[in-house]
């Protein structure tokens, strides 16, 4: 049977081909691409490459897209290698009928009316009466080489199109569905959809014209129009440009997302031809999943106005359910008053790599600043809801691992960082914690904190933002992140159904079956020495919380003095059994830190150890 060619690259662009093929093979990135060592021959040096469509072996010649892949490592047919595809990208393959035989040729036949007016609206632009457009084309230093690279155009007054359209033999129902007529409200003839506008053809990945885009010339609204949407068209899943900047950034182009089309042609002439829009609207998941099909980190470029900054933070909690290890995203707030057309007109490609692309910040750093701007942090109520802000966006990332690390890294800009507050404690004698006999050492205090969550997951929300503000090791951090994450996913599913408890036994087992199972026997061993008794499930509430206190106490006594200090404020304002609770504990914790009391007087509780109670 044969499948039309729009089912096929549908199904090709929702099949990201390093995800397909890393179940099976073990790929490193390699620039754009992904590299590893061939599954269909033995080889110990890598030389398979995957990219964002095609794989390509160097060594024996292997070579295909998802569905040859498919066929070749399951050994299937072309047929059930596109059944089994399909089911996984929720398509339905389309049924061998006389239906679906119509569709595909109506398809067709909408691109080749698409084609044909394409070919008109370029043909009138060089006549007189696409002067203006011309005129205006040249005052924004369009060159004739990018006005044919992009087959610019201009939408004669109505009736013109119908007219040439018409005698080359396209119905008024052909038109209308291929989105260039549009059926009046009052009844009568449709009418163009554009007409006497500077025209920018929208293509897909292959270079096909599936719509138009067209700007008012002279007064008129709405300045910028797109086509309907139709068979071919969906704004949602199309950038413009797509066509030419994916043959860019496989070369090595930097993926940019700007706003309009003249901002995309005036970098593309520029140089920098890695560049889309997202056709006037908010970015969308499908875009996003299409711009990482191509780049790992795409650069969004917004104006530095309240426009822009509302469209970044928009386009960013689209992301953050998305984004995974290895595809994020960079933001480039541009210059007060300028836009990506104009800087880079004036400034050239070298000065819009270093006035905005060189400024681009990651992801959490714009989060951070995007939502900071809506809350009146000067307030103990706009710190605590913008905190609450910063928290639920990083829950909204699916990975535990990942949302662990942002919720990390946006306390620590919140609490004023890392390196600020170990700046502080270098140039504070008083800040420096007292170790009056160290029987243990800092790695040991460490394990000690992260065995208690393990052992009390309950008490993720109170050391959650304590966690944040060591420097812990990569296993350690990606294992408390883990840990708070699957807590706070276990909270909610508690107050949804209250059966469920927040049980340390069923923590250590999801995080054993989650790749951290080396990491939590270290945590639990009875090595270097035993765990203190607070840190048992069975321990009470109270000698867990000073416990917690004490040792963390020993690996950062400025945030214990911080602490402190804020729930002595609170407790003067509002007075209750858990504020008293909470700064006994802290104020005892902090006293015998200060006379320095030994680490064995937190150790006598239970030198036997608490690993036999956790694991």
């Amino acid at each position: 049977m044969a499948l039309a060619p729009a089912f096929l690259e549908e199904l090709r662009a929702r099949t990201p081909l390093p995800a397909l093929i890393g179940r099976r093979v073990r790929l490193a990135r390699s620039g754009r691409q992904w590299k590893g060592c061939c599954p269909f021959h033995g080889e110990k040096t890598p030389s398979f490459y995957v990219y964002d469509d095609h794989y390509h072996c160097f060594g024996c010649g292997a070579h295909g897209d998802a569905i040859a892949y498919v066929m070749q490592a399951e050994g299937m047919g072309f047929m059930e290698a596109v059944q089994s595809l399909a089911t996984e990208a929720g398509l339905e393959v389309p049924k061998p009928s006389p239906e679906a035989q119509a569709a595909e040729r109506a398809r067709l036949d909408l691109a080749a009316i698409l084609e044909r007016a394409a070919a008109v609206f370029q043909r009138r632009l060089a006549l007189p009466e696409g002067v203006a457009a011309r005129a205006y084309l040249a005052s924004r230093g369009v060159h004739q080489a990018s006005l044919e690279r992009f087959g610019l155009g201009f939408a004669p007054p109505r009736g013109a199109l119908v007219t040439e359209l018409t005698r080359a033999g396209v119905t008024s129902e052909a038109m209308q569905a291929a989105g260039l007529l549009r059926a009046r409200e009052e009844g009568g003839d449709a009418r163009e959809f554009f007409a006497g506008r500077l025209m920018f053809p929208i293509r897909d990945r292959r270079g096909q014209v599936i719509s138009f885009g067209g700007r008012v010339l002279g007064e008129g609204q709405p300045k910028y129009l797109n086509g309907p949407e139709t068979a071919l068209f969906a704004k949602r899943r199309t950038l413009y440009n797509i066509d030419l900047a994916r043959a860019a950034l496989r070369e090595g182009a930097q993926a940019i997302v700007v706003e309009g089309y003249l901002d995309v042609i005036s970098l593309d002439q520029a140089g920098l031809a890695g560049v889309v829009a997202p056709l006037g609207t908010a970015l969308s998941e499908e875009q996003l999943e299409t711009l990482w099909q191509l780049a790992p980190e795409p650069v969004l470029c917004f104006d530095g106005d309240a426009a822009g900054r509302r469209a970044a933070l928009r386009a960013i909690r689209t992301a953050l359910p998305l984004i995974a290890p290895d595809r994020s995203l960079r933001i480039a707030p541009l210059p007060a008053g300028e836009d990506p057309d104009s800087l880079v007109r004036t400034s050239g490609a070298a000065g819009f790599e270093s006035a905005v692309l060189a400024r681009a910040v990651p992801l959490d750093a714009a989060l951070y600043a995007l939502l900071q701007s809506e809350f009146p942090a000067v307030t103990p109520e706009g710190r605590s809801a913008f905190l609450k802000a910063l928290m639920q966006a990083a829950g909204s990332i699916p990975d535990p691992t990942l949302a662990g690390e942002y919720r990390r890294a946006l306390k620590d800009r919140f609490y004023g960082g890392r390196d600020k507050t170990r700046a502080r404690a270098r140039a504070t004698p008083t800040a420096a914690p007292i170790r009056a006999r160290p029987l243990r050492g800092e790695a040991e205090r460490v394990r000690i904190l992260l065995a208690t969550l393990l052992g009390h997951p309950r008490l993720a929300p109170e050391v959650e933002e304590d966690l944040a503000t060591l420097d812990l090791p990569p296993d350690l951090a990606a294992l408390a992140g883990a840990a708070i994450a699957w807590s706070h996913a276990a909270a909610e599913n508690q107050r949804e159904n209250p059966p469920r408890a927040l049980d340390s036994g069923v923590l250590i087992t999801h995080l054993r079956a989650t790749g951290y199972d080396a990491t939590v026997e270290r945590v639990l061993a009875r090595k270097p020495g035993p765990l203190p008794r607070f840190v048992s499930p069975e321990a009470p509430p109270e000698e867990v919380a000073a416990g917690w206190l004490y040792f963390f106490g020993l690996l950062s006594r400025r945030r214990l003095d911080e602490e402190v200090a804020a729930v002595q404020r609170e407790t003067s304002a509002v007075l209750n059994a858990p504020n008293e609770r909470r700064l006994v504990a802290l104020t005892n914790a902090l006293r015998n830190l200060v006379a320095g009391e030994p680490e064995a007087a937190a150790d006598e509780a239970g030198d036997a150890g608490s690993r036999d109670h956790l694991t």
